[in-house]
């Protein structure tokens, strides 16, 4: 919290209650950037299995699958558990898992855009890689504060 000058006869609650506001604010929002960033993966990553939203295999490179050891099937289960893993990281390390899902869908942008595949889908990516950056940020942040009282 900020110091009160004592020189402002009357604005020290005013101060008070703004920085207590805007803690309030910065925290809500970690929170929904956070619990976004724990139950999208994970749903996404369990549908890998199940393929109920989509089919996941048609996102995939072609490219990259010519390269891979293994069937495009295998491959999205794999992306799955890492997808599952990366929301758990979130949930018990909210920075450390929010810059590993930005690199993730970074990651998953690039290859959509190496192809031209999808376009608008790497649109989005890059901007939940942004949104799971700046979520990261704020929870370091927020643990920084939080050391220092």
């Amino acid at each position: 919290m900020k110091a009160v000058d004592s020189n402002w006869a009357g604005t020290g609650k005013t101060t008070i209650m703004s920085t207590l506001e805007n803690e309030n604010s910065v925290h809500f929002t970690q929170a929904l950037l956070k619990y976004t960033f724990v139950v999208l993966p994970i749903a996404a990553g369990i549908d890998k299995y199940i393929n109920f939203l989509t089919n996941w295999e048609q996102y995939l490179n072609p490219t990259l699958a010519q390269m891979i050891p293994f069937s495009d099937h295998v491959f999205m289960r794999i992306v799955g558990a890492i997808e599952i893993i990366a929301g758990i990281i979130v949930w018990r390390r909210a920075a450390t898992g929010g810059y590993i899902v930005a690199v993730w869908l970074a990651a998953i942008a690039l290859t959509l855009l190496a192809g031209w595949m999808y376009v608008d889908l790497a649109v989005r990516d890059i901007v939940m890689a942004i949104a799971a950056f700046s979520m990261a940020r704020l929870s370091t942040s927020i643990k920084q504060q939080a050391d220092k009282l």
